[in-house]
């Protein structure tokens, strides 16, 4: 008891979680168990890698405690294990972005010219004024898993066919994944360039959980 040996199997224990984040492919996956369970195909095909490589790398966020896993049928569910997993994860995201200039070069090759962003706090007194649309962009099975009370289901391949179905004098909000997701920017463009008054929201559906925001929160088919 509280021998150099035991601080140093305690700080050992600990690094087993730490280490399973030290993957580009299993950020990804944790990325995308943070809007809701999937099973490992669904994980596969949204991460663009093979089955058997994305199930090697959910058996090691299994083993680190980062993920929980059902059995449905013939098929592996995961998910993440609980909201102080999906902080760990945004955390270290929002800390990389500010302390490492490599993430936010990396961020912005990959989202193209900032769009304007509308902040959660503006957001909340506009939608309870019932002056703004809201529009989730995320495929829809992660609208299913959760979404932000009173956000309609368009994903961005169908946005540019539905547009004309939302109000032409109302401001536009769109969301998905987080800062880091390219669909709001690129639903911001399009809707821009269509002619509307149109945003996005400064972050994404976990964060927006996570700060027990009105939500709609069901399991994914």
């Amino acid at each position: 008891m509280g021998t150099r040996e035991s601080k140093s199997a305690l700080f050992e224990a600990i690094a087993v979680m730490g280490k399973a984040f030290a993957s580009p492919r299993r950020l990804e996956l944790i990325d995308l168990l943070a809007q809701g369970s999937r099973s490992v195909e669904e994980l596969a095909r949204a991460s663009a890698q093979s089955t058997a490589n994305a199930s090697q790398h959910l058996q090691a966020l299994y083993a680190s405690g980062i993920v929980t896993r059902e059995r449905e049928g013939t098929r592996v569910r995961y998910a993440l294990a609980g909201d102080e997993v999906l902080a760990l994860w945004l955390g270290l995201r929002d800390a990389s972005a500010v302390r490492l200039a490599e993430v936010e070069r990396a961020a912005r090759e990959y989202l193209g010219q900032e769009v304007e962003a509308i902040s959660r706090k503006e957001l909340i007194e506009r939608l309870g004024r019932d002056d703004v649309v809201l529009i989730d962009v995320r495929p829809p099975e992660e609208f299913a898993a959760g979404h932000i009370e009173g956000a309609r289901s368009i994903p961005l391949d169908e946005l540019d066919q539905r547009l004309a179905g939302l109000p032409a004098d109302s401001e536009i909000v769109a969301y998905c994944r987080g800062p880091f997701c390219a669909y709001a920017h690129q639903a911001v463009r399009r809707m821009r360039e269509a002619g509307r008054t149109a945003r996005r929201l400064e972050d994404g559906w976990p964060e927006w959980h996570l700060n027990d925001k009105p939500a709609r929160r069901t399991r994914a088919a």
